[in-house]
């Protein structure tokens, strides 16, 4: 009994000791790795598909939002399992070194037309202004909805040039209109009541909801429809809260459908505004070129979607002939319209929930969400969809999934697809003999 004793107290040493020598050599393995130089990942192939790979020029092999987008699961999800095999195509050379050419330009500005289909001037006079509005459109063909879009502050019209063409391939008969705000993009504003050299605009949110409705009437006179089609209103961020306010005016009557709120509620809208002069001293001021504006779209994650900054960001933007080596600025002052942003979002959530219509609201995270938001999500009051994959701009970094939520929206809210039985009284009437 001793001697087995003895036998098993010496394999049993023998085994801690064989841990523990196991844990040491990990310990003393990751110490050296941990001491070696870091190696960036290799960059995609250049041969491959461009619209695949948003971001390939800056080595990021994060899937672009629209290329993600058609898997039904979550790049999260599908790393979570570390037993799923990856086979590569024979004809990708993966560990090759990118061959970048010098013709290739993939942040090349992308031209409006190949989005919508005409440009809009329309001039509205009033007492104290003469305004030309600047949109752009795809008119609606047969009986289809328009879809009225309007972008947020510091952007343009041009923010929904991709979701446009998105939204078309689901809607083929639906039009889009979409228009640049005043001290936005092409709009021009004259003021007949102040001196030239001031060019303080009122961006108020009364101001910005009668800018929409006369784009609206406007553009029904230009185009010359005898009615206004089926409207749907979808605004982000700012716009969101301008289209909310149009729709609770009710100036528009049974034209409207519904309206679609992109990314903004009341109560972080307003937590957010404490930082945002802290946020508009970070970004860069001015641009050597519109190439450089669109890579800081990209780089800084603004906009996820390098495609569609290629379209919208060139329309942020004017010459400073001033700055030789910069010739590039901010179109819109974003810090001069610091006394409105307040005014833009209080009240923001009861109009929403107000307004008669159907509601979308579609978030890129339900952190978002806001107590009376909360409350009228569990009484049903509205469709909530939410793109946590996506950053502010959702209409942009997921173009595709926008128009498809829009679509169904739209679907659901189409009061001419109703067939309503007839009146109680006209069934109960006996018929006539001739």
């Amino acid at each position: 009994m001793l001697f087995y004793s003895s036998r098993l107290n010496e394999t049993i040493n023998d085994k801690l000791q064989s841990i523990i020598m196991s844990d040491l050599q990990r310990s003393f393995a990751k110490a050296k790795l941990a001491a070696l130089p870091f190696e960036p990942p290799l960059l995609l192939s250049p041969e491959e598909d461009e619209e695949k790979d948003q971001d390939d020029e800056y080595g990021d092999l994060r899937p672009s939002p629209d290329a993600a987008q058609d898997d039904d699961s979550s790049s999260s999800a599908s790393s979570a399992s570390s037993t799923g095999t990856i086979i590569p195509s024979p004809s990708k050379n993966l560990f090759a070194r990118p061959k970048f050419s010098a013709g290739r330009r993939t942040l090349e500005p992308l031209p409006w037309n190949d989005y919508f289909t005409r440009e809009l001037y329309l001039k509205v006079s009033r007492p104290t202004e003469n305004v030309t509005y600047h949109a752009y459109i795809i008119p609606p063909t047969a009986n289809g909805p328009l879809l009225v879009t309007h972008h947020g502050a510091g952007s343009s019209g041009l923010s929904f040039a991709l979701f446009a063409v998105q939204v078309r391939k689901v809607l083929p008969n639906a039009g889009v209109l979409s228009l640049d705000a005043r001290g936005h993009g092409e709009t021009v504003i004259e003021q007949l009541d102040r001196p030239s050299n001031n060019t303080d605009l009122d961006l108020s949110l009364e101001i910005l909801s009668q800018d929409l409705l006369d784009v609206i009437h406007v553009t029904q006179t230009q185009m010359a429809w005898p009615e206004l089609p089926g409207l749907v209103l979808i605004g982000h961020s700012l716009g969101g809260a301008v289209v909310t306010n149009v729709a609770v005016n009710g100036e528009l009557g049974n034209a409207v459908l519904g309206y679609a709120v992109l990314d903004v509620v009341e109560g972080s809208a307003i937590d957010a505004l404490q930082s945002m002069q802290s946020y508009l001293s970070t970004r860069p001021k001015t641009f050597p070129s519109i190439t450089s504006a669109i890579e800081w779209h990209t780089r800084s994650r603004t906009i996820r979607n390098s495609t569609s900054a290629r379209i919208s960001v060139p329309s942020l933007l004017r010459r400073d002939p001033s700055n030789a080596s910069h010739q590039w600025t901010w179109r819109t002052d974003l810090a001069a319209t610091q006394p409105y942003w307040e005014g833009w979002f209080a009240g923001l959530s009861r109009k929403f929930l107000d307004a008669k219509g159907g509601k979308l609201l579609l978030l890129a995270g339900t952190d978002r969400l806001d107590k009376e938001l909360m409350i009228g999500q569990m009484q049903g009051k509205y469709q909530l969809q939410v793109f946590p994959e996506a950053g502010h701009f959702v209409h942009e970094d997921q173009a595709e999934k926008t128009a498809m939520i829009v679509a169904d929206f739209y679907r659901r809210n189409d009061r001419s697809a109703l067939v309503l039985p007839p009146k109680v009284g006209a069934m109960s009437q006996p018929k006539t003999l001739a």
